[in-house]
């Protein structure tokens, strides 16, 4: 009978490195992904000796979380329990991942259950029927990481992997031996050489939704799709159609956050999705527009994505000098480089408890032009004009954030974005730099919104100009932005939101008013002026509600 035993670490030239061998003797008679795959290619060689099958480890140990051998250590020795999908990927690349699949043959509810009260998780079912679980555990530092638990599909742990989306997320390891993986499509070897290899031909009729993904892990992991699995994925795009909206909105989401968002969109393109996730976009296409601007609507949106990436790259916690590559972007460190912690701080503010701003900033980025085609007029002049195109975007955007299932204030964020997107550009068109009261106004208008219209308006001037861009047009535009991250992160109190120095009551005993919006319209008059540094204490406010008062008195005679 054969034996299951990991061979010893080999260097780095053994070509079965992360592969299971089986062999008689030294001589090898069988490889494959899995032990069945080796005694089976054993078999084909017509041996009549039983062959050991053994497992030649990859090249560096698989680095798995330390949860792994707590996990271990709850449940017996010979309870067969598989770590699988993108852990196991990870683990291949070097990567720390806190969502961990396991499969088991059977009984998951009360495996799940069982790893819950042992490492003093929570428990929920996800699905009683198909016996799918999941344990939330919170480490002490904070970090929340998240077990599936799940009853495995088909007769064994081989014919569930080959139900999966993509070979590289179709591996597994047995937690009680992490170190020999378990990978019947050779998804390990796609890895290394960079392809996204659909596990069969209906991958993506089962289910279209596996067509973002895949795009999502292109962009992630630099994979390149396969002609193949680009074809089957053409031939399932309608099934999107019948996809629900917050299935559709978490991928998309996903893919947003990712690393490259602008190819992962220039991606969905290409392959025809965006009719069915964000109809709107598509419409951009062909919608023609005069200088500055170096393309159609729709080409100058996927440059802003782009933009707005790059920038992002350029403002990273870690800053890499090979993202400022060229002066345009140097000058943007060397501007705003001091605001890095709060940029990307504010770029993780939490909207739900799975969605943070920055996919949202991307999506606006995607509709900030949205109303271009419905608002499009050309001048006598032939000049190509495209009148409060903000205001009827801002709508557009927010009623696809709600067909996306979006909450009421990611709604609100972008709605926001949208229509203010254009204000910093007025703001430079001044020559002058922005006044305190522009400042304050700008602010009273997006509050924290205002940091992200500020990031996106540098995305979509670079977009507006490309290569073409003078020098003191852009120092211009990132002197307005730093003056405005400056008041949001460095003067708050004193330029946006000043201390209060009267409320409504003050005012309607002090000056004999009635209860009423008037009152609100004093009070913002006080904290503007504060913010203009006209008002310092509570007697210059008392004096400009009676000076207000008196203009307003005159006026009405």
């Amino acid at each position: 009978m054969s034996k299951l035993t990991p061979d010893p670490p080999r260097n780095n030239s053994d070509p079965y490195a992360g592969r299971w061998v089986a062999k008689i003797g030294n001589r090898l008679v069988g490889q494959g992904g899995t032990p069945g795959q080796a005694l089976q290619a054993a078999k084909l060689s017509r041996i009549k000796e039983s062959p050991q099958v053994s497992y030649v480890p990859t090249y560096k140990p698989l680095a798995f979380s330390p949860l792994l051998e707590r996990i271990c250590a709850t449940l017996p020795h010979d309870s067969p329990l598989y770590l699988v999908g993108g852990a196991v990927r990870d683990a291949l690349l070097g990567l720390t991942t806190h969502d961990l699949d396991f499969v088991v043959p059977k009984e998951a509810l009360q495996i799940g259950r069982r790893v819950a009260n042992t490492l003093g998780g929570a428990f929920y079912p996800l699905d009683q029927e198909r016996e799918t679980g999941r344990v939330i555990i919170t480490e002490p530092d904070g970090t929340r990481l998240v077990l599936d638990f799940a009853v495995q599909r088909g007769p064994s742990l081989e014919s569930d992997l080959r139900a999966r989306d993509f070979t590289i997320n179709a591996m597994a390891v047995d937690i009680n031996q992490p170190q020999a993986l378990l990978d019947p499509l050779g998804g390990g070897a796609d890895l290394r050489t960079r392809k996204l290899r659909a596990c069969s031909p209906t991958t993506f009729m089962e289910d279209p939704l596996r067509i973002l993904r895949g795009v999502r892990l292109a962009g992630a992991y630099t994979l390149k799709i396969l002609t193949e699995t680009r074809q089957q994925m053409g031939q399932a795009v309608s099934g999107l159609s019948s996809i629900s909206p917050e299935r559709l909105r978490d991928e998309l989401f996903r893919m947003l956050d990712g690393r490259q968002p602008a190819a992962s969109i220039r991606a969905l393109d290409i392959l025809g999705v965006l009719p069915y996730v964000l109809p709107e976009i598509s419409a951009l296409k062909g919608v023609t527009q005069s200088p500055p601007h170096v393309s159609d609507v729709f080409t100058h949106t996927l440059e802003v994505i782009q933009k707005l990436e790059n920038l992002l790259g350029v403002l990273a916690l870690e800053h890499n000098p090979e993202t400022a590559a060229n002066l345009t972007l140097d000058l943007v460190a060397l501007n705003l480089g001091r605001y890095r912690e709060q940029i990307n701080a504010h770029l993780l503010i939490p909207f739900t408890p799975d969605r943070c701003l920055r996919p949202l900033l991307f999506l606006a980025a995607l509709y900030h032009d949205v109303s271009k085609p419905d608002t499009r007029q050309q001048g006598e002049d032939g000049r190509i004009h495209f009148y409060k195109h903000e205001r009827v975007g801002a709508k557009v955007a927010a009623k696809r954030a709600k067909a996306l299932r979006l909450s009421n204030s990611e709604c609100g964020r972008i709605k926001t974005i949208v229509l203010n997107h254009m204000r910093p550009q007025f703001l430079v068109q001044t020559g002058q730099p922005p006044t305190r009261r522009a400042v304050y106004r700008f602010f009273r208008d997006t509050g924290s919104a205002g940091v992200d219209v500020s990031l996106l308006s540098l995305a979509d001037v670079l977009a507006t100009h490309g290569l073409a861009i003078l020098p003191d047009l852009w120092g211009s535009h990132l002197d307005v932005v730093r003056v405005l991250l400056e008041a949001w992160w460095e003067n708050r109190n004193k330029s946006i939101s000043p201390p209060s120095l009267l409320n409504g009551e003050d005012l309607i005993d002090t000056f004999h008013l009635e209860p009423g919006p008037y009152i609100g319209c004093l009070l913002e008059a006080i904290r503007e002026a504060q913010a203009r540094g006209i008002v310092h204490n509570r007697k210059d406010a008392l004096q400009l509600v009676q000076s207000n008062l008196d203009i307003d008195h005159s006026s009405s005679k």
